[in-house]
């Protein structure tokens, strides 16, 4: 869930903004730890997304930090600087590589790969792109047990659906479609109509169908708001309501992302924080 590790401040915003580096919720022991990975997860996603490098120019510099990850996994010292307080941070904190080299293989499909066959395929590409960041999250504070891991996965996928249909126009502008082929032909949806923003009953229904489902995931994760402690579990029930916030304004539009892209306001908050007090 690259939607966890982004400030919870809003659920599904370009760069990471969610991503909690200077939460008031996040131990400052961990800051550094949490600011090493954002670091990692921010630079490696603007290979696959920023600039106007070519494709096998972005899976090359990908495959440069493929290498600092093994170099760190055969205890030797990285050749990029950033890499070192990696090391560090995974060091310290027993951090598992695999997530790593998870999130790298998600990134480098974001290159390659613009549509996705159904929603199995789908929930694969989340379980690399988003479900390692609550994994980091849950070992950085010690909590990574197997149902704990499991609500989490939940979590971050869920929330990196939300991010989808939030951002069905902007991932259409990067020709990329997420929402599975099968949705599409079940709900007699072409792409034309994401093209030009049409909406119809069609389009409400689908997005309407996707929304609930991503709302079902989110609720059978959100159990882990409350099993963990202090911060972090007062931090992930604002992250589950933020979520929940932002299919609310999907609805509420009728499944119009594309004039009305659902964001969190300054307004939102109250009322996510009193939910929060609530669950």
């Amino acid at each position: 869930m690259l939607q966890l590790f982004r400030n919870s401040s809003s659920v599904a915003v370009d760069h990471y903004e969610n991503f909690p580096v200077a939460s008031v919720f996040l131990p400052k022991e961990l800051r550094p730890a949490v600011a090493a990975i954002y670091r990692f997860a921010r630079s490696a996603d603007d290979i696959a997304d920023e600039g106007q490098a070519t494709a096998d120019e972005r899976l090359r510099q990908l495959d440069d930090y493929r290498e600092e990850l093994h170099r760190i996994a055969r205890s030797e010292a990285p050749h990029r600087l950033e890499f070192h307080t990696l090391a560090k941070v995974i060091q310290q904190h027993a951090l598992p590589l695999d997530a790593f080299f998870d999130l790298l293989d998600a990134f480098s499909q974001d290159v390659v790969k613009k549509r996705y066959a159904d929603f199995a395929e789908l929930l694969d590409y989340c379980r690399r792109s988003a479900n390692p960041v609550g994994r980091l999250i849950l070992h950085l504070y010690r909590a990574a047990s197997e149902e704990n891991l499991a609500r989490s996965n939940a979590i971050c996928t869920a929330l990196q659906l939300i991010n989808f249909w939030q951002d069905i126009r902007i991932d259409w502008q990067k020709e990329r479609v997420y929402l599975p082929q099968e949705d599409l032909n079940r709900f007699g949806v072409g792409e034309e109509q994401i093209a030009s923003a049409r909406i119809d009953q069609r389009w409400r229904d689908l997005l309407g169908f996707e929304s609930e489902r991503a709302m079902a995931m989110l609720e059978s994760g959100a159990p882990l708001a409350l099993a963990l402690p202090g911060r972090i579990g007062f931090e992930l029930r604002m992250v589950v309501q933020g979520g929940r916030r932002i299919l609310e304004k999907i609805s509420a539009r009728e499944g119009d992302v594309f004039r009305h892209r659902p964001r969190l306001r300054l307004w939102d908050w109250p009322l996510m924080f009193s939910r929060a007090l609530r669950m």
